[in-house]
């Protein structure tokens, strides 16, 4: 339940102000269209552009589960300290 409420909190927070809820806004002050049907026609929108997001979190995760993250990031980490120490032993004394 933690879990749902954090993910809930965080999202809401997210939405506060941005451009879809200003554009559901300025639709739903005019004239020509019910409230209701501004209201489904966003909530339907938010859960569909939700829904991608979370395949393509799902689909990430498998094709980066794969991965040896921590091996890739610690040999990038090596490779730079190795490049730092090269530099520094090759670099021409200040006089």
């Amino acid at each position: 339940m933690s879990q749902l409420l954090a993910i809930f909190v965080t999202v809401f927070l997210a939405e506060l102000g941005d451009k879809t809820q200003l554009a559901t806004l300025l639709f739903a002050s005019g004239r020509d269209t019910p409230p209701l049907l501004v209201f489904l026609a966003a909530a339907a929108a938010l859960v569909l552009s939700t829904a991608i997001a979370v395949m393509l979190g799902v689909a990430a995760e498998r094709h980066l589960a794969a991965l040896p993250l921590k091996l890739i990031a610690g040999i990038g980490f090596l490779a730079l300290g190795l490049w730092t120490i090269w530099d520094h032993l090759g670099a021409a004394p200040v006089a």
